[in-house]
């Protein structure tokens, strides 16, 4: 079987690639010239573990192409996926422009029956509006389904995500399509994958309320963390006893300074917009994101009352991406952080093992170091802000001697506190005593 996919960014390419390791015909479609002639040599435009591997080896098979040419990818495939962005707009509310311009051009290069498929996040409704557009752009009269199939990737992850799913999603109203849906994802019966086969509208919804589910329990437990504090719990042993119980569950309880990345920032507002759209109070999700930039607040706060007057401050960052093993910076705490103490004065330093630039004005405000070490010299503090694994057992004698002040802000809690006091640094966690 053929399939096209409109959109080389993170989820287009993983679903490419991974369609192409299930042993499918792929055509991988984006504008961007230059990202096309990198992908065709298996140089991968942002970091993934696996995934250059992945491409290059199916490419070498010829199951993997790449083009500019979305007439082509059209013409030759049997479904066709929309994996192309939809930012976040100023009100909250998801960008549409590129899937609705996508869904015009399908509908120009249709020649016979197609199965279109949003995997991209989209609000409710969605697929009723590609409908609409592509019956309106048709130069005759060719049947086509639409189906919602989202993706539940995580960065860092997303090979073994698609692979071993722990649920495969699929909306459409047409049995057929259903059938020829089942048929790609064949390879996961073997290993006895849930399948959720319902409405267009209902799928839609999932991918929404699944991340504003996740985002509502990493901000109850940076919430109950700051009660920790003050009462002299341990927000672990808090979260270990809570996660046990199996209608909790222990993913997602981890205390930080607070949540980002490409999906729970921008997913929990479109979903608040909609709700708003609609005359419904998400009262839950619109707390989880106020909690959220508390947190990060929060977070500023206690290192400015604790070094005090921030001018001049040398201050070490350790990790810059939102999470590890992934290089988005989207809406990473980390930035909020940084661009705040800034503004009171330090004097930034900072290395993360996948992020060596930024594309904003903050970059030139940041001096990146080449490793952990050279960025602590002459330091008045540390600040751990991703838990990459190469964080989690520096050299602490090393630290010691190249800092100027022992200020050690483990925002992740890596470290054990005891430990790292008894080596005489001020060491400052999330919810810990």
């Amino acid at each position: 079987m053929h399939i096209g996919v409109i959109g080389t960014g993170y989820v287009g390419l993983v679903t490419g690639a991974c369609f192409a390791e299930f042993g499918l015909f792929v055509t991988c479609v984006d504008k961007d010239e230059k990202k096309i002639k990198l992908l065709k040599k298996g140089i991968i435009p942002f970091y993934e573990p696996g995934l250059d591997e992945l491409v290059k080896r199916n490419i070498a098979q010829d199951r993997l192409n790449f083009t500019t040419k979305i007439g082509k990818a059209v013409e030759n495939s049997l479904v066709i996926f929309i994996a192309v962005g939809t930012p976040r707009r100023g009100d909250g509310s998801a960008d549409m422009k590129y899937v609705e311009e996508v869904a015009k051009e399908i509908a120009i290069n249709m020649n016979d029956y197609k199965v279109i498929v949003t995997k991209s996040t989209v609000p409710v409704g969605t697929g009723e509006k590609i409908k609409e557009i592509i019956s309106s752009n048709l130069k005759k009269k060719i049947d086509f389904d639409i189906v919602s199939n989202p993706e539940f990737l995580r960065e860092g992850s997303a090979i073994e995500d698609f692979m071993r799913p722990n649920r495969v999603v699929i909306g459409a109203d047409s049995d057929h399509a259903i059938a020829i849906m089942k048929d790609l994802y064949k390879p996961l019966y073997l290993i006895e994958t849930p399948f959720v086969i319902t409405n267009i509208e209902t799928a839609e919804l999932i991918k929404y309320a699944s991340n504003s589910f996740l985002a509502t329990k990493i901000s109850f437990i940076n919430e109950l963390s700051a009660l920790c504090e003050k009462v002299g719990a341990d927000i672990h042993m808090v979260a270990k006893g809570m996660g046990l119980d199996q209608r909790i569950g222990q993913k997602f309880l981890h205390p930080g300074p607070g949540f980002g990345g490409s999906c729970l920032p921008k997913d929990t507002s479109a979903l608040l917009k909609i709700a708003e759209d609609n005359n419904v109070t998400l009262g839950i999700v619109d707390a989880a994101v106020k909690a959220n930039e508390r947190q990060k607040n929060l977070m500023v706060q206690r290192i400015n009352d604790t070094l005090g007057n921030l001018k001049g401050k040398n201050i070490a960052v350790l990790g810059i991406s939102f999470k590890p093993n992934t290089d988005d910076v989207r809406d990473a705490p980390s930035l909020f952080i940084i661009e705040k103490l800034i503004s009171k004065g330090a004097k930034i330093k900072a290395y993360d093992p996948a992020v060596k630039h930024l594309n904003t004005d903050l970059m030139k405000n940041i001096k990146f170091c080449d490793d952990p070490y050279t960025t602590l010299k002459g330091a008045d503090a540390i600040i751990i802000l991703t838990e990459w694994n190469q964080f989690r057992n520096l050299d602490l004698e090393k630290v010691k001697s190249l800092m100027r002040e022992l200020n050690f802000f483990d925002m992740r809690n890596i470290y054990d506190p005891q430990k790292i006091r008894a080596m005489g640094f001020k060491y400052y966690s999330v919810g810990r005593p």
